[in-house]
């Protein structure tokens, strides 16, 4: 089996209604048609990095190559995990969470989109929970850091939107924003949620 190979492709995280994981073929290609559907309105861009503002095709394309990408060149060092997001066998949307010199940071990147006709249901911070759980339960990550833009809609700023579920033992969450800058970045702790 390749998962023998790439121990990652064996790795599910569960929550009562979310299984986050990497993707089989098929289904990276349904990722990839639903970011091509629309993740945001196009009036505004909740994205520090503006990928969704292509043609269509072009946003399902570089959603491939990009998960590619950062499987390929996946090492201890630098590393980033780009999970799809199931309910019940259908595709919602993704959960990232990367890092760079992990062995001495402990400190995890996050990031997450939510197809729109997915949106509103809670299932941002369902995933984001349970990859912060993953981070600092399954990995010992001592913080997490969330960007996010100023546009972006409040339950989308915080890693999680309350202490309770898996990350509480780990850190207090709650929305901050930077007014001074286009993004922020909410960095969660064991003990504190700074602004950064």
């Amino acid at each position: 089996m390749l998962a023998d190979h790439f121990p990652l492709l064996a790795l599910r995280v569960r929550t009562p209604r979310l299984e986050l994981r990497l993707p089989a073929p098929e289904e990276l290609a349904a990722l990839a048609e639903l970011a091509a559907e629309g993740v945001n309105d196009p009036g505004s861009m909740p994205f520090l990095v503006p990928w969704t503002d292509q043609e269509p095709a072009l946003v399902a394309r570089s959603l491939v190559q990009f998960h590619w990408l950062r499987l390929g060149r996946w090492s201890p060092d630098d590393w980033g995990l780009d999970l799809v997001v199931f309910r019940d066998g259908e595709v919602l949307g993704q959960q990232s969470v990367s890092a760079k010199r992990f062995a001495i940071t402990r400190e995890v990147h996050t990031g997450s989109w939510v197809g729109r006709r997915h949106q509103g249901q809670g299932i941002g911070t369902e995933m984001r929970r349970a990859v912060l759980h993953l981070a600092f339960a399954g990995l010992g990550a001592e913080e997490a850091v969330s960007g996010a833009s100023r546009t972006t809609p409040p339950p989308s700023r915080s890693p999680a939107s309350s202490a309770t579920g898996p990350t509480a033992s780990r850190g207090t969450w709650s929305a901050t924003r930077s007014p001074s800058s286009t993004g922020c970045a909410s960095a969660a702790t064991r003990g504190a949620t700074r602004s950064r």
